[in-house]
């Protein structure tokens, strides 16, 4: 190359705009080129990473494996541009890319006409600065060499400072540049290798005599231009490749790489590669491609069988493969894998073999293959299978993984009076699938038969079947019967004169009839006991003709899980604090399913109950947690867990109710309370006293108050303790305020009083906080009738109330006593409850009905001939009463 070249590509601004990726690149290069002229570089990764082949359409240009595009001849444009075509393959992924290369002519830049009101140049000093030097790798001189000459217009003294820059530089190299004082010219005293000192830098100083510095130091560029003195070399001393055998040409074997340690980007590294040798020497089998090294087949019939391996002698060259250029050998070996193309065949078609009825699990033949395929592989490995003549599976073949023989065994009795003969059709195949080479014809499956002769022989009687199946409940009676289990003779066909017994040594749970081979239990079957701990033991049976000749069979006994252990808690103690956070209590059961979870968990314990409740979690935990701000204390609480079987156990959960934030803190100091379940603290029976004594007091005074003139009257049998409200008004209908009717004061706990005090009758509905209807309205009464002032005396209001005024007063209470009134212990709700009723309404004109129960007299009952049909029944029946 001449060594202008890397100047003239420094000269060259090379300007690439790619268009659109793998499609079009356009490169702005001078009109004339010179060959090796560097003309740009293309981003080849972005189009194709896996790219092996690498070519240019049109022979004026190369293209290297990192994008760079070179001239390989002088050449000049045109006034239209030129394009050619970059093909990037992948030869195992069979990929195609393209990248189109447009090379523009640069616009020639016109100069810039000065503008008449363009401001006026300045004159300025011309600063000194050379172009950059260049010097030839291992130059040889004669030395000293003038390298460059700096020269100021105002100075006359020149010094230097230089640094070299390159791979592994410790310190500067002292004494390989010196400058002229006087002259300004630039030395060199020996010759560099640019590997080690790839370009200088050098700060040149100029000064008067007197010592002054007019100029800037200058900043000197020296480049060591690179040699060919490095031959490239093979990046490993032996290359080692695979292939298939009968591999298609094309198909990539594998790649070489060689690198060499000139300057990159120029000939002296453009490398190219080629096949010197072939070993054996016969067809070439392989090509080399000379720019990438990428090893592909080029013999299409690849025999493993014939040539098992190559080696190949490969060299590569530097300077674009040129005859001058440095080169280097190294060397390849190729292996031929194989595969199945060779089809297993048997050594004899045809085989004879005998065997004596009723053997079973034995060897009656062997038979072998020939296969060419590699011997240990999978396309050698023989798989026999039989394809006729086993239709009731009495035969079965296997491979002996050492000698690859088929060996042919009896895995069920064979019956002489049934069959005295048996042919057998045997086939072999490979392990791997058959692969048809390009040289051979499709094959057929080989076969072989094998005549089998069943030889007679004196047979016992035979259990059918020969293993029975007795399932039996866990914990049955001593003798329960449990099956039935005979032989028979083959001869005969019957079980006449067969007698059975079970061999001493074996599970000892059962035993068997001697004559009618009736199978019972000895012993209660348990399994958590000795053999039956896996939950079925297996017993020998043997049955004996008259001949003496024995039988065998197995009796398999298996025990059904019962439901015999009781669930229990894991855990009874518990700590809980003042967050009262909810236990979590969980049970075990050892039976299996259905006799375990999930599980049931109750209270027994009613006055327990109505404090604590139980949630479930999961099938085997509940959460137990108090049901309102009980008072802290030690709690026994009584836990019945009731398995899937219906099995109780029962518990007893010890809980601590401890004014503590953490368990830790709880020390325990509680008083026991009177039912020796809960333990009070000193503050919380004085708070009991205290409590006892106002409610005692409040009692007094209200007795007090309203005991004048109340009368009394016994409650009849027919009311529903805790649940009705008894009342001589059934609103929204009309008050009856009749003085004949008598008051009722004393109902259920939680129900209604009636007080009459002298000629006037009110009748207050309890419930709750002792709310009425007219503390509903906003009325300063709490009776339901409203009080009018007129002459210092109440006076009842008979005006009827309203349907909107009755519902919102009865139908929260009325609901919420019925919602008490339907739940159990478990805050559950029964089936069968009390139901709320609407508003019926307005009622008859005779008022309440109820009044009929209370009358004394018989006068004022005129109103009962008016009354509507439905009405007189009534009428009547409360008449009698």
């Amino acid at each position: 190359m001449a060594p202008a070249a890397p100047c003239l590509v420094l000269g060259l601004l090379v300007l690439s705009l790619c268009c659109e990726a793998c499609k079009n690149v356009i490169f702005h290069v001078p009109s004339e080129l010179e060959a090796d002229t560097l003309v740009g570089r293309v981003d080849l990764q972005e189009c194709l990473q896996s790219a092996e082949f690498i070519t240019s359409s049109d022979g004026n240009f190369k293209v290297l494996e990192d994008g760079s595009v070179y001239t390989t001849s002088a050449l000049s444009l045109s006034a239209e541009k030129k394009t050619f075509t970059i093909l990037l393959k992948d030869i195992q992924e069979k990929v195609e890319k393209k990248i189109h290369v447009s090379l523009v002519e640069k616009e020639k830049k016109t100069p810039k006409t000065r503008h008449s009101r363009d401001t006026v140049l300045k004159r300025t000093k011309r600063r000194w600065g050379p172009i950059p030097s260049v010097m030839i790798e291992n130059s040889l001189g004669p030395f000293p060499l003038q390298i460059q000459q700096v020269q100021s217009d105002t100075a006359q003294n020149y010094t230097i400072y230089y640094s070299a820059s390159g791979p592994g530089i410790d310190q500067d190299p002292k004494g390989l540049f010196y400058i002229e004082r006087e002259t300004g010219n630039i030395f060199a005293t020996r010759a560099v290798d640019r590997e080690q000192y790839p370009s200088f830098q050098i700060i040149c100083f100029a000064t008067t005599p007197d010592g002054y510095s007019p100029e800037v130091p200058l900043v000197h560029t020296i480049r060591i231009e690179d040699d060919n003195d490095n031959a490239p070399y093979f990046t490993q001393d032996l290359f080692e490749f695979c292939v298939p055998e009968n591999s298609r040409p094309g198909v990539v074997v594998g790649k070489v790489i060689a690198e060499d340690r000139d300057e990159p980007y120029t000939l002296h590294t453009t490398l190219k590669y080629r096949i010197v040798s072939q070993t054996p020497p016969i067809t070439p089998a392989f090509s080399l491609h000379g720019d990438t090294g990428v090893i592909s087949v080029l013999l299409p019939q690849l025999d493993r069988e014939l040539v098992p391996s190559y080696t190949l002698l490969v060299e590569v060259r530097d300077m674009a493969g040129q005859p001058f250029g440095l080169c280097t050998t190294g060397t390849v070996v190729v292996k031929i894998e194989d595969t199945n193309d060779n089809a297993p065949s048997f050594k004899q078609l045809q085989y004879e073999t005998r065997v004596e009825e009723n053997r079973v699990s034995v060897e009656i033949l062997r038979v072998s293959v020939v296969d060419l395929d590699e011997p240990g592989s999978p396309g050698s490995g023989a798989v026999y299978e039989i394809i006729r003549g086993n239709d009731d599976q009495a035969f079965e073949i296997t491979t002996d993984k050492n000698t690859n023989e088929g060996i042919l065994c009896v895995v069920k009795g064979l019956d002489y009076e049934t069959a005295k003969q048996r042919i057998l059709v045997i086939g072999v195949n490979n392990e791997a699938p058959y692969v048809l080479a390009p040289h051979s014809q499709q094959l057929s499956q080989s076969t072989c038969s094998v005549t089998v002769h069943v030889m007679d022989v004196d047979e016992g009687p035979v259990f059918k079947p020969c293993l029975l199946r007795l399932d039996v409940k866990e914990c049955e009676d001593i003798g329960t019967a449990i099956g039935r289990y005979v032989a028979e003779d083959p001869e005969t066909g019957n079980s006449e004169g067969i007698r059975y017994r079970i061999p001493p040594g074996q599970c000892n749970w059962i035993n068997i009839d001697d004559k009618s081979g009736e199978v019972r239990t000895v012993r209660v079957l348990d399994r958590d006991l000795g053999e039956m701990r896996r939950g079925q033991c297996n017993v020998t049976v043997l049955a004996i003709d008259r001949n003496g000749k024995t039988g065998t069979g197995t009796i398999q006994v298996c025990i059904v899980p019962g439901n015999k252990n009781f669930p229990r808690l894991t855990q009874t103690d518990y700590i809980m604090c003042r967050d009262r956070k909810p236990i979590c209590l969980t049970a075990q059961d050892g039976d299996e399913a259905p006799y375990s979870a999930p599980f049931v968990y109750r209270i027994t314990d009613r006055n327990l109950a109505s404090m604590w409740k139980l949630t479930p979690h999961d099938d085997n935990s509940w959460y137990l947690s108090p049901k309102s701000d009980i008072p802290y204390g030690i709690y026994e609480i009584p836990v019945s867990v009731i398995d899937n079987g219906g099995k109780i156990g029962e518990n007893t959960v010890r809980v601590n109710l401890c004014d503590c934030v953490t368990p830790s803190e709880c020390d325990g100091r509680t008083r026991q309370l009177s039912g020796g379940n809960v333990t009070l603290g000193l503050w919380a029976i004085l708070a009991m006293i205290l409590g006892s004594l106002l409610l005692l007091l409040i009692l007094i005074t209200i007795c007090g108050c309203c005991g004048a003139g109340v009368m009394h009257r016994q409650v009849t049998d027919d009311c529903a303790n805790h649940n009705l409200i008894i009342s001589n008004t059934e609103a929204p209908g009309e008050e009856v305020m009749d003085h004949n009717i008598i008051p009722l004061q004393n109902t259920c706990d939680q129900g209604g009083y009636g007080v009459k005090t002298g000629e006037q009758q009110t009748f207050e509905m309890v419930k709750g906080r002792g709310h009425t209807l007219e503390s509903v309205k906003g009325g300063g009464h709490q009776t339901l009738g409203s009080v009018k002032e007129g002459g210092g005396q109440p006076m009842m209001d008979t005006c009827r109330y309203s349907y909107s005024e009755w519902h919102n007063f009865t139908h929260p209470r009325l609901g919420e006593k019925v919602h008490l009134c339907r739940q159990d212990e478990e805050q559950k709700h029964s089936e069968d409850y009390l139901l709320s009723y609407n508003y019926e309404g307005k009622g008859s004109l005779a008022g309440s009905v109820g009044c009929c129960s209370d009358q004394h007299e018989e006068e004022a009952l005129d109103f009962l001939d008016q009354l509507e049909p439905k009405f007189r029944t009534l009428a009547e029946t409360c008449i009698k009463r």
